[in-house]
C-alpha cells in the first residue's frame, strides 16, 4: 500500500492510505516547544494506545470516531476526512474536518490562568461568584468550554457566533458538539480518578461523517494531549503536569530553561537543546508506562511488530 506523509509534528505522523489516514506516534518528545534528541522508548506505544483506549469506551458511549484499527506497535488506521477551506464549507457539506478545537476545563490552569491575571477572564465567565478571587490549581464550578480555530496559523478563541459561521455549525450542531465533547471529558474524569489521577484538562477535535453525523478524530486523552495531575500532590497542594514534567525540571536545573528563554527575549539564536543523559531517558520512559497503567488501568505489554 503506497504511504503519502501528510504531516510531520514534534511527537506524531500521519500518512494518507487513499480513503484512510495512518497515524504514527514516534518516541520523540518535546519541552518549551524544542524537539530533544533523544528517543523514549515506549513513548509511542504508550501515546497510542491511550488513544485506542479512549476511542473504545467513546464507541461504547454511542459516539462516533474515526478509529478503525490499531496498527501495532505505536500506529492506528482511522477513517479520512477531508479538509475544507471555511469559505468553501456549506450547512450541506459532509465527511469534513469541522475547523475548531475544543477545549474542555475542570481546574483553573496553564493559559486559563494566565489569562485571569491579565483580568481578560472574570470569576462570573468561570461560574464563581462576582469579586470571587481565583486561585491557581482551583476546581471550576462547572466545565469550561472554549472553542479555538483549528486551520488558522494561529490558534486563537472564538465566540460562538463566529465559530459557527466558519465552521458550518447550525446552533443546534454546535450544541451537540458541546455534548459530545462534555460526556468526553466526564468520562475521562470518572476513569481516572478511581486510580489516583485528576484529568485537568484537555481539547478535542470532531468532524462530519457521510452522513453529517458528528464524529471524534485525532487523538484525546493521552499522556501528551491531555493535562493530569497526581491526586494525592495535589491534595498536598502541587499541581503538576505528570508527563513531561520530570524533563522539565532536568532541562531546569542544568539552567538550559533559562539560557534558552533568555535568547529568546534578547532576539538572539536560541541554544540547541542538549541530549536527555540515559539515566533521565529511561526514567522517562518509566513514567510514561506508569501514567499509560494509570491512565488505561491496563498493564503496559509491549507490542509484537508484524
Amino acid at each position: 500500500m503506497q504511504r503519502k506523509l501528510l504531516m510531520k509534528g514534534k511527537v506524531k505522523e500521519a500518512y494518507d492510505l487513499g480513503d484512510r489516514l495512518e497515524f504514527r506516534f514516534t518516541d520523540n518528545i518535546s519541552v518549551f516547544d524544542k524537539i530533544i534528541p533523544s528517543l523514549i522508548p515506549f513513548k509511542g506505544e504508550t501515546l497510542s494506545k491511550e488513544g485506542m483506549y479512549w476511542f473504545k469506551r467513546a464507541d461504547k458511549m454511542g459516539i462516533k470516531t474515526h478509529f478503525i484499527e490499531y496498527l501495532p506497535p505505536a500506529g492506528m488506521i482511522c477513517k479520512k476526512v477531508d479538509i475544507i477551506e471555511p469559505p468553501q464549507i456549506t450547512a450541506k457539506s459532509r465527511n469534513y474536518l469541522i475547523p475548531l478545537e475544543w477545549i474542555c476545563r475542570w481546574f483553573v490552569a496553564g493559559s486559563l490562568y494566565d489569562r485571569v491575571k491579565e483580568g481578560k477572564v472574570l470569576a462570573k465567565d468561570l461560574g464563581f461568584a462576582p469579586g470571587h478571587k481565583i486561585h491557581s490549581g482551583e476546581p471550576l464550578p462547572e466545565p469550561f468550554i472554549e472553542v479555538s480555530t483549528k486551520l488558522e496559523k494561529t490558534d486563537r478563541l472564538l465566540k460562538k457566533e463566529e465559530a459557527l459561521q466558519i465552521s458550518g455549525l447550525s446552533p443546534k450542531e454546535y450544541e451537540d458538539a458541546r455534548e459530545v465533547v462534555l460526556k468526553i471529558d466526564e468520562d475521562i474524569g470518572r476513569n481516572v480518578a478511581s486510580r489516583g489521577l485528576i484529568h485537568v484538562d484537555g481539547k478535542k477535535e470532531l468532524a462530519f461523517d457521510d452522513e453529517r453525523q458528528i464524529m471524534v478524530i485525532d487523538v484525546y486523552g493521552t499522556a501528551d494531549e491531555d493535562r493530569f495531575w497526581d491526586k494525592a500532590r495535589y491534595e498536598q497542594g502541587e499541581f503538576v503536569d505528570l508527563s513531561k514534567e520530570y524533563v522539565r525540571q532536568y532541562y531546569r536545573q542544568t539552567g538550559y530553561k533559562d539560557q534558552l528563554y533568555a535568547a529568546r527575549d534578547a532576539g538572539r539564536n536560541e541554544p540547541p537543546i542538549p541530549t536527555l543523559p540515559p539515566v533521565v531517558v529511561q526514567e522517562t520512559s518509566r513514567i510514561y508506562i506508569k501514567l499509560f497503567e494509570m491512565i488505561t488501568g491496563e498493564k503496559f505489554l509491549p507490542a509484537k511488530q508484524d
